[in-house]
């Protein structure tokens, strides 16, 4: 399909929000020195020169055929000027580049979204429906990484996803029933493929886990991550 630039580049815009010395602790603290987030400006030109790089025909051109992908950052609202032209419109000198943003619940939950099913739907329609139209308007958008998982399927607050390996303690006991599990992402699953469904494409992450959520202490709810259990387990909305 193509080559995106870089994944998830941790930006003055998510840098406080995931709070990243502290949830991923330096090994080093003395090479950790320094560490902080990128600033746009310097992030849409490493863009601009990554794509005419691939673009060289004098290196051996990735073809217009295949696009050339770059993340949001965390802000999809940063680049619609970006790659633009005098009349507004792409510029002449990109071909086929595509916006990929990656959303998940637990983002929306460190964004003020209500831990309830509820809150999540809402969430979808009222952020989500607005983002993905408005930024297709720009460039093809595909969703590159999404899933199921939330802290209500967890049992408790995870705090934006964050895990026995930040620190955090999951729940030692299943706090909703299966069937209860199954309405929650079947309902969930639902408003996000709704929504993708109006973009250029979308991805789950992830096809499997090597954790064993199921035996292991504190893992409740996050098998959500696997799309082999949570196509075994029925969690997606039954297609008519």
């Amino acid at each position: 399909m193509g080559i995106e630039i870089i994944n998830e580049p941790n930006t003055t815009t998510s840098w406080p929000m995931m709070n990243v010395t502290e949830r991923y602790k330096a090994v080093d603290p003395e090479l950790a020195e320094g560490t902080g987030p990128i600033a746009f400006d310097w992030l849409k030109n490493f863009y601009i020169t990554a794509y005419h790089r691939l673009r060289d025909e004098n290196k051996g051109a990735l073809p217009t055929s295949k696009a050339v992908v770059f993340h949001d950052g965390f802000d999809i609202d940063q680049w619609k000027d970006f790659m633009r032209g005098e009349d507004g419109g792409l510029a002449p000198e990109f071909e086929n580049v595509i916006l990929d943003t990656h959303q998940y619940s637990m983002t929306a939950e460190m964004m003020g979204c209500p831990q309830t099913v509820e809150g999540y739907d809402d969430f979808v329609k009222n952020t989500y429906v607005p983002m993905i139209a408005e930024m297709g308007e720009y460039f093809p958008v595909i969703v590159g990484e999404w899933c199921l998982f939330n802290s209500v399927g967890c049992g408790v607050d995870t705090h934006g996803g964050q895990s026995v390996l930040n620190g955090e303690e999951g729940a030692h006991a299943e706090t909703l029933s299966a069937e209860e599990k199954r309405a929650l992402y079947q309902g969930v699953a639902e408003s996000q493929l709704n929504v993708w469904s109006n973009g250029s494409g979308f991805y789950y992450w992830n096809y499997k886990l090597l954790t064993d959520t199921v035996n292991t202490p504190g893992w409740i709810g996050w098998d959500a991550w696997d799309l082999g259990r949570c196509i075994a387990q029925n969690w997606f909305p039954v297609q008519q």
